[in-house]
């Protein structure tokens, strides 16, 4: 007799701060997926899975675990090599890699979930209170469960329901705001309203959840970039999000923003455009307890992160020392970061001369400020 596969579905994306959880995908697609900027779901329709479907695949993370745990020592080592050779039987690519996963988040201490794809909040609450409830009694030392949700669903639920929620497990979610300026969510064709936003954003810090928001400096072009950096700040005091995370905007080839770009409808913010956005925010900021994180390569200065106010000195300071220094220099630090040589400034001192060489030939091959910034998009696209 054939043996069951024991597999489960994963996502294809998570958040740079969920990448040591389980990834447990309970729906697939995006309710939307008409943003201007993405292009992930484009081909993919929109599905929930029912909750008998997403609790089959919570039965096979703990066949699997229950398999991974022979190879721990009662002191808490593991034994690799066995590991190794349990991976190696397997027959299917799809149940190695579902194990492989399972494996990797055990050895790191089983401790955070996140659920998948980019709308889970588009399932009911009942749904996925049963859902959590179910994973919690399978996981007892599940300490963070985190999803996705779009404003625009969010918007419409309680901030009871998001008790009700937090009751069963749900700890954060992570939600991309992109902008707080209604020109530019209509720009951006985001199908959401900066009210919408607010109520979201409220009934879920009401609901005793953790928000993560989601800002791209540069989204909305040249021509919307002080409505782009006020109205997500407007956003931001109003919601006092617990995280907000920089996402800068990079404009790529087989997107709407693209075709706008283009057109002509669109014409990009420089970095130093982008930079000063974000400053607005932070300069901005009222008495919230909100802290910035710049998690991601596409942001150009990753160093700018902290808690709003108490570290909004220190934050405007790393921006404005950027944009004192001359053009050049700039310019070397942009396409050494855009090219993935540094993480910061303060690396640049590390460059070989070769680097420096091959970047000062980039920089007298573009001389035009604009045909530059458009150089530095295209380089940025590569990590989306």
């Amino acid at each position: 007799m054939e043996q069951q596969e024991r597999t489960f579905r994963i996502g294809p994306i998570r958040p740079p701060s969920e990448a040591d959880s389980l990834l447990l995908q309970v729906t697939n697609g995006c309710t939307w997926n008409k943003c201007k900027f993405c292009q992930l779901y484009r081909h993919t329709k929109f599905k929930a899975y029912s909750a008998d479907s997403i609790k089959a695949d919570i039965d096979n993370i703990v066949y699997q675990a229950d398999i991974i745990r022979r190879y721990q020592t009662p002191l808490g080592a593991w034994d690799i090599d066995g590991l190794n050779r349990e991976l190696g039987q397997i027959p299917s690519e799809e149940e190695r890699q579902c194990f492989y996963m399972v494996a990797n988040w055990l050895l790191g201490g089983g401790e955070n979930v996140f659920l998948q794809d980019g709308n889970t909040t588009a399932l009911s609450s009942g749904r996925l209170s049963d859902v959590l409830i179910y994973l919690k009694q399978a996981f007892p030392n599940i300490k963070r469960i985190t999803s996705y949700g779009r404003a625009e669903n969010l918007s419409r639920v309680s901030a009871e329901e998001y008790a009700e929620l937090k009751a069963a497990g749900l700890d954060r979610i992570h939600s991309g705001f992109e902008t707080g300026s209604d020109a530019v969510l209509q720009k951006i064709n985001k199908g959401v309203t900066q009210q919408q936003e607010i109520t979201a954003g409220k009934n879920i810090k009401a609901g005793g959840i953790e928000l993560s928001v989601y800002f791209m400096p540069g989204v909305g072009g040249k021509g919307l970039t002080k409505e782009n950096a006020e109205g997500t700040s407007h956003v931001i005091n109003e919601v006092a999000p617990d995280f907000l995370r920089i996402r800068t905007a990079a404009v790529k080839p087989g997107t709407g923003l693209y075709e706008d770009y283009q057109n002509g409808q669109l014409t990009l913010c420089s970095d130093d455009e982008k930079l000063l956005e974000i400053r607005t925010i932070i300069q901005q900021a009222a008495d919230i307890d909100t802290r910035v994180v710049s998690d991601h390569i596409i942001n150009l200065l990753q160093g700018i992160e902290g808690h709003i106010v108490l570290d909004r000195r220190k934050m405007l300071d790393m921006i404005d020392g950027y944009l004192d220094q001359p053009e050049h220099e700039k310019r070397l630090y942009q396409a050494a970061r855009r090219m993935a040589l540094v993480n910061g400034p303060q690396d640049m001192k590390y460059l070989d001369q070769s680097r420096i060489d091959q970047i000062e030939s980039l920089i007298r091959a573009v001389p035009d400020p604009y045909g530059w910034e458009e150089k530095m998009n295209a380089l940025i696209g590569r990590y989306i």
